[in-house]
């Protein structure tokens, strides 16, 4: 998607519509949900709940309605038999979330019936899915205890170095990090493997967030990383590749105009702030890879669960990544479009192609 937090003022108000928005609310447990189906010309709507305070419904519809757009790019572009969804439960998952609101939770998604396919996303966790899966067949994401593949950071953080990679051959000529500073901003459970990567494939790396503890433990297990006061520090810095991995919306007029880096690569959702930025980096001779391109690797690692599990097989899959960029970045190049606008026009005629083609499937389900 070429940019994010695109208002919205109705659930009917979008250039491309939804195929399906569903409120959830549950009296006893406090739990107030919404699920945003954005296609399932694909597949199944697969995609993750964000547990988050929102300052009003508004604001949860609009975070939604994005980011189930966005999945279903992602999912398309990932070449998976998927369409795209996801859900947002509104409230401080640490003053309400208990078991009784995610097993309500459960229940609703179960009442679906498969058009929409839950996971782990901001506030939401392995555990999590395991109790939402007491209700519901259709969750993924779940400990391998209870038939899933576990935490999904793994494969995204790998997806998005693959990623890394391609953005460095298309740029330098090399797929190696060696020698190049990367800057990455946000080290929680993406961005500290991430970091790990960068690191053992010779990369210096430098790192910010708010959560110091974070930066803490992720320079006592590499020493070499180097803290990085703040966010603005860090693009302003005297980077080569610059890697959001926090929440959404990090690529503004502002920070494009102060960066230095030569490519940006991040595992963060939703990264270009408004429409043009990607004109505006592109004008500045800075390599874009689309987000939901390289950070596709946690639903790659997700949907291989409906097929029962198999870690190479979803390691040998997320690494398509890299073959999957340089086709956006030949395209771009070729159509002398930026590389955000030739990543969706891959994605959506793939989900126009199977919107004449064929009809919702729910059947590549595992039965639990």
């Amino acid at each position: 998607m070429t940019s994010a937090a695109t208002p919205v003022s109705g659930v009917f108000d979008r250039p491309t519509h939804h195929e399906q928005v569903v409120f959830f609310s549950d009296q006893h447990t406090g739990l107030k949900a919404i699920v945003g189906i954005f296609s399932t010309a694909l597949g199944p709507a697969l995609g993750g709940t964000r547990f988050y305070p929102y300052a009003s419904e508004h604001d949860a519809l609009t975070d939604v309605m994005n980011l189930s757009t966005g999945m279903a790019y992602k999912t398309a572009l990932a070449g998976l038999p998927l369409g795209g969804g996801k859900a947002v439960i509104i409230g401080d998952p640490a003053a309400i979330k208990t078991p009784d609101l995610l097993r309500a939770y459960g229940r609703y998604i179960e009442s679906l019936g498969g058009r929409y396919i839950t996971a782990c996303d901001v506030g939401t966790y392995v555990a999590d899915m395991d109790i939402i899966g007491e209700e519901t067949r259709y969750v993924t994401g779940r400990s391998v205890e209870h038939g899933g593949s576990g935490d999904s950071s793994v494969m995204t953080a790998y997806g998005v170095f693959q990623g890394m990679r391609a953005s460095a051959e298309f740029r330098w000529g090399s797929p190696s990090l060696a020698g190049k500073r990367v800057g990455i901003a946000g080290v929680g459970k993406v961005g500290r493997l991430l970091a790990e990567h960068a690191v053992k494939d010779g990369a210096k790396v430098y790192v910010t967030d708010v959560n110091h503890a974070a930066v803490h433990q992720l320079r006592q297990a590499h020493p070499d990383v180097e803290a990085v006061a703040d966010t603005a520090t860090l693009i302003s810095g005297d980077i080569d590749i610059y890697a959001p991995c926090a929440l959404g919306g990090a690529l503004t007029t502002e920070t494009v105009a102060q960066l230095r880096a030569n490519i940006v690569c991040g595992a963060a959702n939703n990264q270009l702030a408004h429409p043009g930025v990607d004109e505006q980096l592109a004008a500045r001779r800075i390599l874009y890879a689309p987000d939901y391109l390289v950070n596709a690797g946690g639903v790659i690692q997700v949907e291989d669960e409906l097929q029962g599990f198999d870690p190479d097989r979803a390691r040998a899959k997320t690494l398509r990544i890299f073959d999957t960029a340089q086709e956006v970045f030949t395209l771009a190049a070729a159509a002398n479009i930026t590389p955000a606008k030739a990543a969706d026009q891959i994605a959506e005629k793939r989900i126009a192609d199977a919107q004449q083609h064929s009809r919702p499937r729910n059947d590549r389900l595992v039965n639990r």
